[in-house]
């Protein structure tokens, strides 16, 4: 069976830290408040020059010397954002114009933070079908650029950041012991739209618009979406939640990671967490937390991985890799 293997992970984040104190500053609201509610106390944001193309190609970079890959290789790049340099051409043709790559398809994914694992997920079903041999998946999002700063509801946590990986394709025998994607599930109900949106665009308001979002119904649907879609992830590999040596959720709420685990029954020190470092980076969240256990030594080659996302759409998803 074709598989595609996961051999190299890379980050990028913008310069600027801001504190939990720094946006106090800005609107009413305190440290503690935001850590009680959320579990962030920092986040990066991009500053003039820093953008979803510059940080992507960054993160591209750090994912290929990872993996010992030059981008001659790669005939495929995928970029996971809602936030991208322009309405068009893609980001992914940018970024894969500055890495020197000049064959395969570049496009980009818009599932909002669920980006990296529709992206992940879709590179997977190109690579099984051989019509990729190596790609580049790249979550990348510049989402300051599109906060209310008035709005302490959302403008406390989003930050800015891009993670990326580098796929290839292998041979495996079909089993559960192979290396690689074993199992993704992604999923998607537009009924829910206006829950977390943004308030422009090309044909409706002709501007970028802001991030507006109802925070108590995202929660409420979060966990409850989360959870299944993981245990259909799982059970598609003919695995167990006990199996599990890592979860890599993506990073909006200390409370909903914490929450979707419990109702799995993966132990808390199973649980990547960047969140108090860098926010909700939606698209580029995953990527990111997984990038930092790999390279802290936590992720090893050989482990199993559950990553998982929900975002605006509502769109959510998992996906099961063996490293």
């Amino acid at each position: 069976m074709r598989r595609s293997l996961i051999l190299g992970v890379g980050s990028a984040l913008p310069e600027r830290v801001m504190t939990n104190e720094d946006i106090s500053k800005i609107v009413d609201t305190t440290d503690d408040w935001i850590v009680e509610r959320t579990g962030i106390r920092q986040r990066h944001i991009a500053r003039d020059g820093e953008t979803t193309r510059s940080l992507g190609a960054a993160a591209a970079r750090a994912a290929l010397a990872h993996a010992g890959v030059d981008a001659s290789e790669v005939d495929l790049v995928i970029v996971a954002t809602s936030t991208p340099d322009r309405t068009f051409p893609a980001t992914a043709t940018q970024i894969q114009s500055d890495l020197g790559i000049t064959r395969g398809a570049a496009f980009d994914v818009q599932a909002v933070c669920s980006g990296f694992v529709y992206a992940l997920t879709t590179a997977d079903a190109l690579m099984r079908a051989g019509q990729s041999d190596c790609a580049l998946v790249i979550g990348s999002e510049t989402f300051s650029r599109i906060l209310d700063w008035n709005d302490r509801g959302t403008c406390v946590l989003f930050g800015d950041g891009a993670g990326a990986v580098v796929l290839k394709a292998g041979e495996g025998k079909g089993t559960t012991s192979d290396r690689g994607i074993l199992a993704s599930r992604i999923r998607a109900d537009g009924r829910y739209a206006d829950k977390l949106y943004v308030d422009g665009g090309p044909s409706t308001t002709g501007t970028v618009g802001h991030l507006r979002m109802e925070g108590r119904e995202v929660f409420k649907h979060a966990v409850t979406n989360i959870s299944s879609v993981m245990e259909e992830t799982i059970a598609a590999s003919g695995l167990k939640p006990s199996d599990i040596d890592w979860f890599v959720p993506h990073q909006a709420n200390r409370r909903i990671l914490e929450g979707t685990a419990k109702k799995l029954g993966i132990s808390e020190d199973k649980i990547v967490i960047t969140l108090d470092r860098h926010g909700n980076t939606s698209a580029a969240s995953v990527p990111l937390a997984l990038d930092a256990a790999w390279k802290d030594g936590r992720i090893k080659p050989g482990q199993l991985v559950l990553m998982e996302a929900m975002g605006g759409g509502f769109t959510w998803g998992a996906v099961l890799a063996r490293l």
